[in-house]
């Protein structure tokens, strides 16, 4: 699985960002997610509101979002997967990190793999999946050693 990383803001984060490749390429092979991609966008507070209030009618800054093109039959390509596009606010990953008392590479590293459950069609509307996708998240997170 190719695991693209784009930086869009301007801080410096060419560390934190090779180690978060690295974290999501080592998750797909462990999942055994086969050929394919998709992308980590990260972001400033402006551009994820715009995305947010655009796509999701949404008139707020949010920490996280995800565009799952295999939920669109148009965007599949035999034996080739595209799953998408993850935004992430890199305002709100330090904000969030703070909050909830745990480093930026836990914050960013959770975001990161929440984006990625919902581009693989996990979801948290209701109570029940919410459980499954949550669970799911801590397990990926705690088997990398990546607490808060």
């Amino acid at each position: 699985m190719q695991v693209n990383v784009f930086n869009e803001t301007s801080q410096q984060l060419d560390k934190e960002l090779d180690e978060l490749e690295n974290l999501l390429k080592n998750i797909c092979q462990d999942e055994k997610l086969g050929d394919g991609e998709f992308n980590v966008i990260i972001v400033n507070e402006k551009k994820i509101h715009e995305l947010n209030k655009t796509y999701r009618g949404v008139d707020r800054v949010t920490d996280v979002i995800s565009f799952a093109l295999e939920d669109d039959k148009s965007f599949q390509i035999e034996n080739y997967r595209m799953l998408g596009d993850i935004y992430i606010c890199i305002e709100k990953v330090k904000s969030q990190a703070i909050l909830y008392g745990h480093s930026f590479k836990r914050e960013l590293s959770f975001l990161a793999v929440h984006g990625l459950l919902h581009l693989l069609g996990y979801d948290h509307m209701n109570e029940e999946d919410e459980k499954i996708m949550f669970a799911k998240q801590e397990e990926v997170l705690l088997r990398y050693g990546i607490t808060r």
